[in-house]
C-alpha cells in the first residue's frame, strides 16, 4: 500500500537545526500541511550511522507506534503505550535484545551494558522511528524517535525533538491507515527518497 502521509525532517550534517514538513497526499498530490522547527543529533545528520555517533540517521521509514509516561493524548490513532520503570529500549549493541523494547522488573545494570528509560523526561510523548529493524544490525544505531525537546537549539543524542505543541500535533496528524513515513536527510538526499515514492 503506498503511503499517503510522509514526514520530511530536513537537516544537515554539519548543524542539529533542522526542520520538520507534514505532508498529505490529497489526490495525486502532496500538499503540505505543517512545518516544525526541530533539532536532531550532536553531530546532524549521519549517512553511515553507528551506535553512539550522536547522529540521526538518514533514510526513509516507517512510522511504529507511540509511547510516553504521560497519557495518550485525546485524537491519536496510532497504538500508545504508558511507560514506567519497567519499560527500556536496550542499545546494548552485544545483547540479544539490542534495538528492541524491552518490559523487565529486574536489574537492568546486570542484564544490558546499556539501555534507555522508557519513563525519561524527555519521553513524556514520543514517536518510534521503525530505524534498524529486520535485521537488526549491530552497532548500526538503536532507539531512533520524534521526542520532546530541551529547546530549539539543543541538539539530541541522535533522535528527532520537537516541541511540545509540534509534537502532539503531529502525534494526532499521524494515522496507522495511511502507512505514514518519515524521510530524514539533507536537501539533496530527501529529493532522491522521495524518487520511491
Amino acid at each position: 500500500m503506498d503511503s499517503k502521509q510522509v514526514i520530511i525532517a530536513e537537516g544537515q550534517t554539519s548543524s542539529s537545526i533542522a526542520t520538520v514538513k507534514l505532508y498529505e497526499k490529497v489526490g495525486s498530490n502532496w500538499v503540505l500541511k505543517r512545518v516544525s522547527p526541530a533539532v536532531t543529533g550532536k553531530n546532524g545528520l549521519s549517512f553511515t550511522k553507528k551506535e553512539g555517533n550522536g547522529a540521526t540517521p538518514t533514510g526513509m521509514y516507517a512510522i511504529g507506534e507511540m509511547f510516553g509516561f504521560a497519557a495518550k493524548p485525546v485524537g491519536v490513532k496510532s497504538r500508545y503505550t504508558v511507560t514506567n520503570k519497567f519499560h527500556y529500549w536496550v542499545d546494548d549493541a552485544t545483547s540479544k535484545d539490542y534495538n528492541k523494547w524491552i518490559y523487565y522488573r529486574g536489574n537492568p545494570f546486570t542484564r544490558w551494558k546499556s539501555f534507555e528509560r522508557l519513563n525519561h523526561t524527555l519521553y513524556k510523548h514520543a514517536i518510534i522511528i521503525r530505524y534498524n529493524e529486520n535485521p537488526v544490525v549491530k552497532n548500526a544505531g538503536s532507539a531512533i524517535f520524534i521526542h520532546l525537546w530541551r529547546s530549539g537549539t539543543t541538539p539530541t543524542a541522535g533522535c528527532i525533538a520537537l516541541s511540545e505543541s509540534h509534537l502532539t500535533v503531529l502525534m494526532k496528524w499521524i494515522d496507522p491507515a495511511k502507512t505514514p513515513k518519515i524521510v530524514i536527510g539533507t536537501p539533496d538526499s530527501i529529493q532522491k527518497e522521495l524518487i520511491a515514492l
